[in-house]
């Protein structure tokens, strides 16, 4: 006997897709405590691992900026935004990122010389087209680092992982509403 189709159909990634991720998610979920040792070879240049570190790090923060500039622009999606950029901090703080980035929720604080000019640019006017923007630039950003795992070394591919997991979530969070 055939199963009935489903009620409605739905945009966006699928439970399955969700549940695939979850355990790259939970692989690192302790595992950033000790991660220093890596970069601590007493070389003059970083080394590859920690430039990827470094990148995501300055990745993160930059995500957060432009989570703040939506948050200003549109008042109304300040309290829905907050849980998120409050994750993306925590992942900037992971990668080695300096705790004094994470408290600063003004726009006008932008980093000169970032290389995505759109975490500085204005919000859209609309709120759909700045949470799409910023599922978008999740969306960018995790299949970057998704990508960069594979040269990584391992503890390092784990935090890419990890965090490209939940970027993927917080797409499907900012796109399902």
């Amino acid at each position: 006997m055939p199963f009935p189709p489903p009620p409605r159909a739905r945009s966006g990634p699928r439970r399955r897709s969700l549940l695939a991720v979850a355990p790259a998610a939970l692989l690192v979920a302790g595992c950033s405590a000790g991660s220093e040792e890596s970069g601590a070879s007493g070389g003059s240049r970083p080394s590859a691992a920690d430039r990827a570190r470094a990148r995501a790090a300055r990745d993160s923060r930059e995500l957060a900026a432009r989570y703040d500039a939506v948050a200003a622009a549109h008042p109304r999606l300040a309290e829905r935004l907050r849980p998120l950029r409050a994750e993306v901090v925590r992942h900037a703080e992971a990668f080695g990122a300096a705790a004094e980035s994470s408290p600063s929720p003004s726009p006008s604080s932008s980093g000169a010389g970032s290389p995505p000019a759109s975490s500085a640019a204005p919000s859209p006017a609309k709120e759909k087209d700045a949470l799409a923007g910023l599922a978008a630039a999740e969306r960018e950003l995790a299949e970057r680092r998704a990508k960069a795992l594979l040269d990584a070394p391992g503890e390092l591919a784990r935090l890419l992982a990890s965090v490209a997991a939940a970027g993927a979530a917080h797409v499907y969070l900012l796109t399902e509403a």
